[in-house]
């Protein structure tokens, strides 16, 4: 029964108890839902949970259902004590608990880890500590006592209702603040709100939309799914990173992890606040402090892992499509690449190479060729990539296909709830069995299919699709599990289809550490850690692989492609946030499919899309066998001249991206990032995400709309060069922040270079990274102080260890008082002793030089209007002075 007193407040009575007085004036941005399952829903069903009951006309994601201030049922902190690693203690309800959708659990264990100064992490699990816990390996914090100067912590108090405020101790600003909602903690839902400092928030993907995260009532599900992307994208897609990175109203930025592969999804609403539900596992928060967003980063990767090191070559142009056909075909358009001198370093394969579309197979018929073709590629210095599925055919004959025999013979599959057989689902090549790529003896067997496969077809990297798991029907042929709740839950979070295995197998099914209910998300991972172990074993060089489904840390195994794009203006544009936020999320070898996959390009959006793709960390053209075929060399001669101007632009400047890659294998970094990485105090910046980064020191603002010959670009304070009005151009630029309408024909992409920085290029004169020579320019911009610095990372490319046996070299370039100096900073001199350098240009010298000199030794230059070109006798790399007087 429920009496209505005033307008804001309810006397309910619930199971013969006499709960008083509910505070239920709460403003509607402000409400946190009580009831996420359904709408419509009746008063009696809210009252009965304790909640306050309001219908909201004109926008149906603002809750009806929603928590008083004073919720009865709310965890209470007790036993509140320090420990070794920080903080303890209990949560308990102190009252009869309610359905919410499942019976919340009595007692909780709390535990806050003060790990690092700028870096806090707690877990809420169950008092008996047996609840499945994601098996990521974060490194170990060895010292014990925590310097807690950069935040403090406010637990409630004693035997009051349970929150927790993590807040910077220098502002004032509560990075973490759960006290606008009570938790909620049942076997299979887990609930927790926070306050946000500010609406700036980014990350939680993957998405395909913008790269700020609406926060007016924004439902994001996290659950691997083969969705194709849409704009605006509405479904959980490919990967599961419930990770984001938020901007304080200062300036400042931290970072919050919730670390939980289960299904689960994030609201977020206007006050600004965000709620996390899940349907398994436990809470488990890592915070990081910054203070700026690109430390935020280098602290995620710290616990996730940082990114592996690519071969070099991999950083080059790579071609694929669905409906080669032939092998033949396929080297016919390798062959007309190298005609066209458009640069290429990789070829792929997508799955119709494939004999019967059965892993580890290739067509003897039509692809009858294809180890005459990968050897030809690698005679010209380039190399192979083909795809492979997680689906193993069971249809031939046993004994005639040896991933399916050794699959069951060692034990190494998906089984169905009961665990008595393999469970089984459909994609290309009919009726398959699954890996199970969390059973530690899949290492043997993968590694044992690629082996094989590689006697035979000599590959240099591995695609892997359809890994989340992907499957062409809901369940499996005998379909899910009836009456239980892993297929069919109290709850499920607003995942695409709407059931967990719409599109995917029943999460009853086992695997080896925990029932796919729990790993679901983590297959990609998983496959990709796998499949990197075998490349290492098989070729004794860098693994290169690249994956669909990811999680975090799949960015220390390989990269990713943001899956089947359309062939589309909105899906070009909206790409660029799809690069950055999986730099946020420590995978920077990403990159969408150049000119789009699904549907039929056209000239001018394929040479746009490719111009913008020079820039993608990881470049590749591929489209769908229904569409209209897109090689740059399917173009005509004038899309075919400016596409190769854009990728040796890339080729160029290969150098400086190497570098960059460097940079987050060790340290954690972007590669590709947003603006306000750079300018966070610049909140101009903060929405900006049609122009992105290369590292700190070059500014990319590609055309990303049909028929424009501009470009608005926005360039933050400080001293830039490039092209600037109506010409094309390149001039010195003092940006006061603003937004400058740049010059962009179809054959120009606008690109400025950042005052203060040094650009390491190479000398480009071959189609690959392999035929580029060991001759480097130097791109030095000063600042308004005449000064600039930089790096260059350089090793032979392609060899494991290289850090570790100190077969590198790493670079120093410093410019200041009209001196540019190179001196070695780690590594090997020898390596730098065989660099060459031939040419430096400086921009922003203020004078016309008089003399250059080199190594005290007088060399000739140009001075142009706005830059000085010194040519060099190919001096050695390991040490170079530089001087120019007036």
């Amino acid at each position: 029964m429920v009496l209505r007193l005033f307008s804001s407040i309810y006397v309910v009575v619930i199971a013969a108890r006499l709960v008083c007085c509910m505070q239920c004036d709460i403003k509607s941005e402000r409400r946190v839902d009580c009831f996420p399952e359904s709408y419509p829903l009746s008063r009696d069903e809210c009252v009965k949970r304790g909640c306050c009951y309001s219908p909201y006309k004109g926008n149906d994601d603002v809750p009806w259902c929603f928590f008083p201030q004073n919720y009865s049922y709310a965890y209470i902190l007790t036993d509140l004590k320090e420990v070794s690693y920080g903080y303890e203690g209990l949560l308990k309800i102190p009252n009869d608990t309610v359905a919410f959708p499942v019976k919340t659990l009595p007692v909780l264990k709390l535990s806050v880890f003060l790990e690092l100064e700028d870096r806090v992490r707690f877990k809420i699990t169950d008092v008996n500590d047996n609840r499945y816990q994601v098996p990521l390996d974060v490194p170990k914090i060895s010292t014990k006592t925590r310097d807690m100067t950069k935040y403090s912590l406010q637990f409630s108090a004693i035997n009051e209702t349970f929150n927790l405020k993590i807040i910077r101790t220098d502002t004032n600003v509560a990075v973490f603040d759960t006290s606008i909602a009570p938790i909620l903690y049942g076997d299979q839902f887990l609930q927790i709100s926070t306050h946000l400092p500010s609406t700036n928030i980014y990350g939680l993907g993957e998405r395909h939309d913008s790269l700020r995260v609406d926060v007016n009532w924004k439902r994001i599900a996290f659950w691997a799914a083969d969705r194709p992307p849409k704009v605006p994208e509405t479904e959980n897609l490919y990967g599961d990173h419930p990770f984001y990175v938020a901007v304080e109203p200062d300036g400042k930025s931290h970072g919050v992890f919730f670390l939980n592969s289960n299904a689960k999804e994030a609201v977020l609403q206007p006050t600004p606040a965000l709620t996390w539900r899940s349907i398994g596992g436990i809470m488990d928060f890592y915070v990081f402090l910054g203070p700026n967003p690109e430390q935020v980063v280098q602290q995620y990767t710290a616990v996730v892992g940082k990114s592996f090191m690519p071969p070099l070559w991999s950083l080059g142009y790579h071609l694929c499509r669905w409906g080669y056909k032939t092998s033949n075909n396929t080297l016919g358009y390798v062959e007309r690449m190298r005609k066209a001198k458009i640069p290429q370093d990789v070829q792929w394969n997508d799955i119709d190479y494939m004999d019967r579309k059965m892993d580890f197979t290739y067509d003897k018929n039509n692809f009858d060729t294809l180890p005459n073709l990968v050897d030809n590629l690698h005679s010209h210095g380039q190399h192979y990539v083909m795809i492979i599925d997680p689906g193993i055919s069971d249809q031939p004959d046993k004994g005639s296909y040896p991933p399916y025999d050794d699959a069951i013979e060692m034990d190494v599959v998906m089984k169905d709830h009961t665990n008595s057989k393999p469970i089984r689902g459909k994609v290309w090549p009919g009726e398959v069995i699954f890996p199970d790529f969390t059973n530690p003896n899949i290492y043997p067997y993968w590694t044992k299919q690629l082996q094989r496969y590689h006697s035979q077809v000599p590959f240099d990297g591995v695609w892997i699709d359809m890994n989340e798991v992907s499957n062409f029907m809901d369940g499996s042929p005998e379909n899910c599990y009836q009456n239980n709740t892993y297929d069919y839950p109290p709850y499920t979070p607003r995942v695409s289809g709407g059931k967990l295995f719409s599109r995917t197998v029943c999460p009853s099914s086992l695997q080896y550490i925990s029932s796919n209910y729990d790993v679901h998300s983590l297959t990609g991972l998983f496959e990709m850690k796998a499949t990197s172990h075998a490349l290492k074993v098989i070729r004794k060089k860098r693994p290169f692989v690249i994956s669909r489904s990811t999680f975090p840390s799949a960015g220390v195994y390989g990269g990713h492609w943001t899956g089947d794009v359309s062939s589309k203006w909105s899906h070009l544009k909206v790409s660029v946030a799809g690069i950055l936020s999986f730099n946020m999320f420590g995978i920077p070898m990403v990159g969408a499919d150049i000119c789009g996959f699904g549907g039929s390009t056209n000239e001018e959006l394929c040479i746009r899309w490719t111009q913008l793709g020079a820039f993608y960390p990881f470049s590749r053209n591929h489209n769908d066998i229904a569409g209209s075929p897109q090689a740059p060399v399917d173009l005509s001669e004038k899309a075919q001249n400016i596409i190769r101007d854009a990728l040796i632009v890339r080729y160029t400047l290969l150098p400086y991206l190497y570098t960059l890659f460097y940079h987050s294998h060790v340290n954690g970094s972007t590669v590709a990032r947003p603006l306000f990485f750079e300018f966070p105090s610049d909140s101009n910046t903060y929405s900006i995400d049609t122009q992105f980064m290369w590292g700190s020191g070059i500014l990319i603002s590609p055309v990303l709309d049909e028929g424009a010959v501009t470009v608005s670009a926005y360039l933050p304070a400080g001293y830039w060069y490039g092209p600037s009005g109506n010409s094309s151009d390149h001039e010195p630029i003092h940006s006061k922040g603003e937004v400058i309408k740049v010059s962009a024909p179809i054959e120009e992409i606008p690109i400025h270079i950042r005052g203060g920085h040094v650009i390491p290029c190479g000398n480009y004169n071959g189609a690959t990274v392999t035929n580029t020579s060991n001759d480097f320019i130097l791109l030095a911009v000063s600042d308004d102080a005449g000064k600039a610095m930089g790096h260059l990372y350089w090793d032979d490319g392609d060899s494991l260890d290289t850090l570790s046996n100190g077969n590198y070299v790493l670079l120093k370039f410093t410019m200041q008082n009209n001196t540019l100096v190179t001196s070695i900073q780690e590594g090997s001199k020898l390596i730098a002793s065989k660099m060459r350098l031939m040419l430096v240009n400086l921009y922003g010298v203020n004078c016309v030089p008089k003399s250059v000199e080199a190594n005290g030794v007088s060399v000739p230059f140009d001075y142009g209007p706005f830059e000085v070109a010194v040519q060099l006798p190919y001096l050695a790399m390991d040490e170079i002075i530089i001087k120019w007087t007036c």
